[in-house]
C-alpha cells in the first residue's frame, strides 16, 4: 500500500451555500426549540432546522421564547395552538470539553413523546450530532430513514488544480482528500463509506485508484494497457466494475477489491461504459452506443446478455439505480439541454426532474428520496439536489471552482 504523495486531509476553503426552491407534497409543521443549558444549544437547533427545511417536507413553526429542557413537562395543547403538530426540544451541558445533548420529540396531536435519546461528544462533533438528531426526527415522522448524517464526494477544479473533496450532505464541512495537478474523475463510494475509488491521470493516462479515507493509503487497482476508468462498487464491497480499453475499445470488466480476479463481463463491437451495479449485485446498468446512439442497457453478470432499458430520446447516459431498484436516474438530452430524468423500471414511464441546460452525474441519496447532480447555473458549475418527485430543488453553490461528478455516500451504519 502506498501513502499518496498528494494526500491531504484539510478543511477546504470553499464552503458551500445552500439555496432551495419548492416544497414537498406533504409538509409536517414542527417547532424546533433551542436546546437549553449552553449557548451551543442554539447552534445545534439551527442545524436541525436547516436540515429539515432543506428536505422540503417540514414547515418550521416559530419557537422563539420557548424555554424547555429535556425534563420540562410539555403543554401539547399550547404547541398545537401555535400550529405545531410536532415539537423537538432538549438540553445541552458541557464539562471538561465534553458535551451532553439530551433530545426529545413530541407529537402535539396525540400528546405523546415519540423519541428521546442522549448524545455525547466534543465541540467539533456537535454538527454531526445535530445531523443525527435531524435524522431521527425525519424517520420518526416520515417513516423513511434520514440522510442528513451521510456524506457526499465530488471533484472541485480550481485553475489547474484538482481536489477530491468530501462534505456533509448539506455541503458543509468540506475536506480535501486528494489534491493534484492532474485530472481526477469518477469518484465512487465503497458500501461501508470507508473508501473511495476514483480515476487519476497522474500517470499520464487514466488509472483507477482505491483510497482509504481514514489513513489516506491508496493503491492502483486497475493500471492495465490503455485507459482504466469508471469504477463502480458492488453492493457487498468485494468487487468493482471498471471500464478498460486494453483490447482497443472500452469494455466492462469486474475486478476484486484487491486487484485480483479480472473478468470481462461481455463482448461488444462498440463502446460500453459507465457501469453501475443493481442493488442485488446480480446485474449492471451501463451506457453503450451499440445501437447507434448512447442508450442505457442492463446485463446480468451471469449471462452477459444485454437488454436495452431506455427508449425515450436519442441520448441517455450516466445511469444510477435507486436503492430499492424501482427507479433509474440518468442524463438525457432534450432540445439541446442535458437534463436529469427518472424512469420507472417496471412501467418505463419517464419524468424529467431538471431543466438543464447542463445537468450531469446523477447519484441517489441512500434512502432513495433525492438525487445529487452537477449543474451549470448562471454560468457557474454547482452541486444541486432534486427530490425524486421533482418538487424540491436545492443548489449547493461552491464559492470558487468547477464542481463535477458528485456521488452520494452510503449510510454510516
Amino acid at each position: 500500500m502506498l501513502l499518496a504523495t498528494f494526500f491531504v486531509v484539510s478543511q477546504a476553503q470553499a464552503q458551500l451555500r445552500v439555496d432551495m426552491s419548492g416544497v414537498g407534497a406533504t409538509q409536517y409543521p414542527i417547532a424546533i426549540a433551542g436546546f437549553s443549558g449552553d449557548p451551543q444549544g442554539q447552534y445545534v437547533a439551527e442545524i436541525i432546522r436547516a436540515d429539515l427545511t432543506r428536505s422540503g417536507q417540514f414547515r418550521l413553526v416559530n419557537a422563539t421564547g420557548a424555554s424547555l429542557t429535556a425534563e420540562t413537562p410539555v403543554s401539547y395543547d399550547d404547541w398545537r395552538t401555535r400550529g405545531a403538530d410536532y415539537l423537538a426540544y432538549g438540553s445541552i451541558s458541557q464539562a471538561n470539553g465534553q458535551y451532553t445533548i439530551s433530545y426529545r420529540l413530541g407529537d402535539s396531536v396525540r400528546k405523546v413523546q415519540l423519541d428521546g435519546v442522549a448524545f455525547n461528544g466534543a465541540e467539533k462533533e456537535l454538527r454531526r450530532i445535530a445531523h443525527q438528531i435531524a435524522d431521527r426526527i425525519y424517520e420518526k415522522i416520515t417513516g423513511v430513514r434520514g440522510v442528513f448524517s451521510t456524506r457526499i464526494a465530488y471533484v472541485l477544479q480550481k485553475g489547474n488544480t484538482y481536489e477530491l473533496q468530501i462534505a456533509d450532505a448539506d455541503g458543509q464541512n468540506p475536506q480535501v482528500m486528494l489534491r493534484s495537478k492532474h485530472s481526477i474523475i469518477s469518484p465512487s463510494w465503497s458500501p461501508d463509506g470507508k473508501k473511495l475509488a476514483y480515476v487519476s491521470f497522474e500517470a499520464n493516462k487514466p488509472v483507477v485508484y482505491l483510497q482509504t479515507l481514514a489513513s489516506g493509503q491508496r493503491f492502483p487497482i486497475a493500471n492495465f494497457k490503455g485507459n482504466n476508468s469508471a469504477p463502480a462498487w458492488s453492493p457487498n464491497g468485494q468487487q468493482l466494475a471498471i471500464v478498460l480499453s486494453r483490447d482497443s475499445i472500452s469494455q466492462i470488466y469486474t475486478i476484486n477489491a484487491d486487484g485480483s480476479g479480472l473478468r470481462r463481463v461481455m463482448r461488444s463491437p462498440l463502446i460500453d461504459t459507465e457501469p453501475h451495479y443493481t442493488p442485488d449485485g446480480g446485474s449492471l446498468v451501463f451506457t453503450s452506443d451499440r445501437g447507434g446512439a448512447p442508450q442505457i442497457y442492463r446485463v446480468a453478470l451471469g449471462s452477459g446478455d444485454a437488454q436495452r432499458v431506455t427508449f425515450n430520446g436519442s441520448y441517455n447516459v450516466s445511469p444510477a439505480i435507486s436503492p430499492d431498484a424501482k427507479n433509474l436516474a440518468y442524463v438525457t438530452r432534450r432540445d439541446g439541454a442535458y437534463r436529469v430524468a427518472l424512469q420507472n423500471m417496471s412501467t418505463g414511464g419517464e419524468q424529467l426532474l431538471t431543466a438543464g441546460p447542463d445537468d450531469q452525474s446523477p447519484s441517489f441519496a441512500p434512502n432513495g428520496m433525492q438525487i445529487l447532480y452537477s449543474s451549470v447555473q448562471g454560468g457557474r458549475s454547482v452541486l444541486a439536489v432534486v427530490s425524486v418527485d421533482g418538487r424540491v430543488r436545492q443548489t449547493l453553490s461552491a464559492l470558487d471552482g468547477k464542481v463535477r461528478e458528485p456521488t452520494w455516500g452510503p449510510f454510516s451504519n
